[in-house]
């Protein structure tokens, strides 16, 4: 079966506003400065370029406006040399932006989405057959079940993230959608919010009972991954760690690089944490490595 696309991406931008160096921190009635900024491409993006320098034919379907944030994060698409046949540009604003707050343990997030009826992947899904499609955050619905109904039947994998959703097990469809998909990929704390679990072994539980492949990203202690009741861990990669923003989007991309490959898992959690890892050394992901760089950690390691 051909694919066009080891990876079909679905996700939108973010314009990150990061700032890094600060104290604590902020909270009402005070100021805090922090001693860096940068301004980036983030969320989706970041995983795009993950999966282009591992090598990893991408497709990213992803809307832009005609505002000052959409042009920024589609001028640094062009200067990556991403494909931009899934772009779809609009003349409107459609203004995604977060404001990170960085420390080398974690981060936190303000950001704002310009609200946006976004079309139907499932033509995307069909025309281009990709092996894998990636849901960089949580989606359920009858949506989601014709998302996920197109992939399996082009002989491709659904593989989702979490992100920051308050959506629980509770919440109707979830736990439907989470039977669907092949991965599911929370980092810890997104584990125990939507179980509601008080521990992360109790999560562990809950959710392997719903999706075949568990992993959980656990950021600077690793990542650990369940699947048909064996549990894998791997270590986090040991650096200096400067932004950690875009981390769990980088493991993602690594993640995929080994499990397409049909490498083993232990393996493919290593992948997912030489990226993530490498990826917090810069600025909102910069650290980005390449296929080779894996391989050279990998070796070394």
């Amino acid at each position: 079966m051909h694919h066009d696309y080891d990876v079909l991406l679905l996700g939108g931008y973010f314009c990150d506003l990061i700032f890094t160096g600060l104290p604590e921190m902020p909270h009402l009635g005070a100021e805090v400065y922090g001693t860096g900024f940068d301004m980036v491409p983030g969320a989706a993006f970041t995983t795009a370029i993950a999966c282009r320098r591992l090598g990893l034919r991408v497709g990213w379907s992803c809307d832009f406006g005609d505002d000052f944030f959409s042009r920024f994060v589609l001028d640094a698409a062009q200067r990556e040399g991403l494909p931009a046949d899934l772009f779809r540009l609009h003349p409107f604003p459609l203004r995604q932006v977060s404001v990170s707050m960085s420390f080398p343990h974690d981060r936190s997030f303000i950001s704002f989405a310009e609200p946006f009826d976004r079309p139907s992947p499932v033509p995307l899904i069909e025309r281009h057959r990709p092996r894998a499609v990636l849901l960089s955050s949580l989606s359920y619905g009858d949506r989601h079940a014709a998302l996920v109904e197109a992939a399996h039947a082009a002989g491709g994998l659904v593989y989702m993230d979490c992100q920051c959703n308050p959506a629980t097990l509770e919440t109707p469809g979830v736990i439907e959608a989470l039977r669907r998909v092949d991965i599911f990929a929370p980092n810890e704390t997104e584990a125990l919010r939507l179980t509601g679990t008080p521990t992360l072994d109790a999560a562990l539980d809950r959710l392997a009972a719903l999706t075949s492949l568990v992993i959980v990203k656990r950021g600077a202690a690793g990542a650990l991954a369940r699947s048909a009741g064996r549990e894998v861990r791997a270590p986090a990669l040991s650096v200096a760690a400067f932004d950690t923003t875009g981390a769990g989007d980088c493991f993602n991309a690594g993640f995929l690089y080994g499990y397409l490959a049909g490498r083993p898992l232990e393996i493919c959690l290593r992948c997912g944490n030489i990226c993530g890892g490498l990826s917090t050394t810069a600025h909102g992901g910069g650290g980005l490595p390449t296929a080779a760089r894996v391989e050279e950690v990998l070796r070394d390691d």
